[in-house]
């Protein structure tokens, strides 16, 4: 998968997460992901030593 269809993929997953939710559940939702994401990235910054 290239830069672009990965672009577009993340986009559309996105887009299908939020279907149906309210506003407060989509701050949730960003909340928790951005976390996630953060936590990984400490995660394989401590490991590539």
């Amino acid at each position: 998968m290239n830069a672009c269809e990965f672009a577009t993929f993340i986009s559309a997953l996105a887009c299908s997460i939020a279907k149906g939710k309210t506003q407060k559940e989509i701050e949730i939702l960003a909340a928790l992901f951005t976390q996630l994401g953060d936590t990984l990235t400490t995660i394989s910054a401590i490991n590539s030593d």
